[in-house]
């Protein structure tokens, strides 16, 4: 294991660098290709049991563009998994033969029913998976059955579902937390409460990814029509940091798998300074392929050599120190502004011979003129 290895939750990871659930880990081949890569870890698309009917539309996803053409933002409607969950039984174990160092972790979503979720989870572990990543996050698809973002919104069932799983399976269960809540701090407190070993944050943020001004149709548009989709990438960086700090900041033996904007070194980096143990892209490989990971190894050790880090556990939480109120900013410049005057005063004064030229010869004289 190198410099990047970590350990989290009992799980050894060559490097904190996960494919996040969706496309990039939608069958054994493509979650194969990850690893082959260089990958620490995947987290597998979500999947539910068989009778949960799935159907896609095409397209499905839509690009913000900046004036200058880059990619800053990316919205998806796409839904969990089409495959039965025989297939992935059959992909879970194809992936873990293929490459028994990677850390696979299943991501599972269901209804509210204590059954099916432990049957799941059961069934995840005997296949193979390391760990399990419970969707309460998805903002879009299956709202009517109370799944996704429809339970995470909901910490009550967070904690009581986690627990369901919790008890099921011998593996580590983190909860993968949604941003489209007023204070994400509290279903991961609930997660913490019902036994999750840690949670990943952020998933997609429910959004509009804008308006076809020349047809008037929102997008991505299919048959004229759309729906409200999650958006991520680039764009949603400052929200995902900000969120994760508050979940460091309010659960610190809880561990985060940091996700949202990575798309080189760098935004992992911020991630891992914020709190995050591991850092999930999925919307970066998408857009980038697999081969990403090079430079977010080459990029973080590059940083880790730059600032004299030994180990990733420096790194992690490393900025949380200097978060603080606004309340306590205002104190810190008044501070500031005081030490500043006090020494400037010291400076203009002059008791003895040897004191003069400490600084302005103008401004010491005026300091000791008595009707100035």
């Amino acid at each position: 294991m190198g410099k990047l290895s970590i350990t989290v939750d009992g799980l050894k990871f060559k490097n904190p660098f996960v494919i996040g659930s969706g496309p990039p880990s939608t069958n054994a081949k493509i979650m194969c290709k990850a690893f082959a890569a260089g990958w620490g870890g995947v987290v597998a698309k979500t999947t539910s049991l068989t009778d949960t009917e799935v159907h896609n539309v095409q397209p499905r996803y839509g690009k913000l563009r900046s004036k200058s053409k880059d990619n800053v933002g990316f919205q998806n409607i796409e839904l969990i998994s089409d495959a039965t969950f025989e297939d992935w039984e059959d992909w879970y174990k194809e992936t873990k033969d293929t490459h028994p160092d990677g850390i696979l972790i299943g991501s599972i979503m269901e209804s509210y029913d204590k059954g099916r979720w432990q049957e799941l989870a059961a069934r995840c572990e005997a296949s193979g998976c390391d760990a399990l990543e419970l969707n309460f996050s998805c903002p879009h698809g299956h709202p009517e059955k109370g799944m996704g973002a429809a339970m995470g919104q909901d910490p009550e069932r967070v904690q009581e579902v986690t627990r369901w799983v919790v008890d099921a399976v011998n593996i580590p269960v983190w909860s993968k937390m949604t941003p489209n809540i007023t204070d994400i701090t509290v279903p991961a407190l609930a997660a913490q409460a019902g036994g999750a070993h840690g949670v990943s944050a952020i998933n997609t943020i429910l959004a509009c990814i804008g308006i076809n001004l020349k047809t008037l149709k929102p997008q991505p548009t299919v048959e004229g029509h759309s729906t409200f989709g999650g958006y991520s990438y680039l764009a949603v960086k400052p929200i995902a940091l900000r969120m994760v700090a508050e979940i460091a900041q309010a659960a610190p033996n809880l561990s985060i798998s940091g996700i949202g904007g990575v798309t080189c070194a760098a935004d992992a980096i911020e991630h891992m300074l914020v709190g995050a143990r591991t850092v999930q892209s999925c919307t970066g490989p998408m857009l980038q392929g697999f081969g990403m990971v090079t430079e977010l190894i080459e990029g973080t050790e590059a940083f880790m050599d730059e600032h004299g880090f030994q180990s990733l556990e420096e790194v992690i939480g490393k900025s949380l120190p200097y978060f603080t109120t606004h309340h306590h900013l205002v104190e810190l410049q008044a501070a500031k502004r005081a030490a500043r005057a006090a020494a400037k005063a010291e400076a203009n004064t002059v008791n003895k011979d040897t004191d003069w030229g400490k600084s302005d010869i103008q401004d010491q004289t005026k300091n000791l003129v008595s009707n100035e």
